[in-house]
């Protein structure tokens, strides 16, 4: 069976934000997933009809409609992000007259704060020590990624090259839309590093680009990078859930509340708007706040 006229748009789409724009995988299948939201939703109002019959009206509708179904705010933004992005495609190859999304805003919702570690729960985490090649791989990444503030694929990416500018203090990373940034390395984790790099030899195979690999010798997948943290932070006791992107919190909150510099978190997070970093200020806040509670004579409940 051919597919719908809309269904071709969308394909070749996502193929030029792949081939020419080079987006990650990961946000190829963000956006086919919004996108089909989109021809599922167009299908239900306009039939078989191209996305050009589709009004201001009609995207209105649809976020309602996805909103009772339980989409918050974020979700519902990101969905019509894609979907503007997608008609403003469109409108350059004269296969619609105007953008029906431009006009269309998302319910607000929460913001939810991001999670982090206490500095202590950090520390119980990385204290574990062992003999265990894959072990010592482990503690080298998660040093990595409380150190240096590294997003999950970004530590994944790192190739062996990185070694030498890791034992001198700093990491080259590939970010976000293929911007490159240079962040700092703690000693904690270059002693982790180098202790990985002794044992690195036994398990890699021969040629293998990759600084972290697995049992099979071949460069460790983001999954079981995640399975092994959150199995780390269970073993350690720890009371949450421990992923990634909680070490890149508890990196940027930490540094945030002994620095005050949201600037330099800023450029070692690679944000590219400061209104990215700001969410960081309210954890510290967070922390100040109870420091308060704790000293102020004033802030103290009668009863203590």
């Amino acid at each position: 069976m051919p597919a719908s006229p809309r269904a071709e748009a969308i394909a070749s789409y996502l193929d030029e934000l792949a081939g020419q724009r080079r987006l990650s995988a990961h946000t190829i299948a963000s956006y086919r997933r919004d996108l089909a939201m989109l021809d599922a939703l167009a299908g239900e109002s306009i039939g078989e009809r191209g996305f050009n019959e589709l009004q201001t009206v009609h995207i209105r509708r649809f976020v309602a409609r996805l909103h009772t179904r339980g989409l918050g705010g974020r979700s519902l933004g990101r969905a019509l992000s894609a979907w503007r992005g997608f008609y403003r495609w469109l409108g350059r190859r004269d296969e619609s007259d105007s953008n029906p999304v431009d006009d269309v805003r998302p319910p607000k919702s929460a913001r939810r704060l991001p999670k982090a570690l206490s500095p202590d729960e950090a520390g119980r985490l990385l204290s574990r020590e062992s003999e265990d090649p894959l072990q010592i791989r482990d503690r080298a990444m998660f040093e990595l990624f409380y150190s240096s503030g590294l997003r999950l694929a970004e530590l994944a990416a790192l190739d062996i090259a990185s070694l030498e500018d890791i034992r001198t203090g700093e990491v080259r990373v590939l970010g976000k839309r293929n911007k490159a940034r240079i962040v700092p390395v703690g000693s904690k984790a270059r002693e982790a590093v180098s202790l990985w790099a002794e044992q690195r030899p036994l398990i890699a195979v021969p040629d293998e680009p990759a600084l972290f690999v697995g049992q099979r010798g071949q460069r460790l997948g983001v999954r079981m990078v995640q399975i092994r943290l959150a199995q780390c932070g269970l073993a350690q006791g720890l009371p949450a859930h421990v992923h990634p992107h909680m070490l890149r919190h508890s990196f940027a909150s930490h540094v945030l509340q002994s620095s005050g510099d949201l600037r330099a978190v800023q450029e070692m997070l690679g944000h590219a708007s400061i209104s990215s970093t700001q969410v960081y200020t309210h954890l510290d806040f967070q922390h100040l706040a109870a420091v308060y509670d704790q000293a102020h004579p004033r802030a103290r409940r009668k009863d203590e």
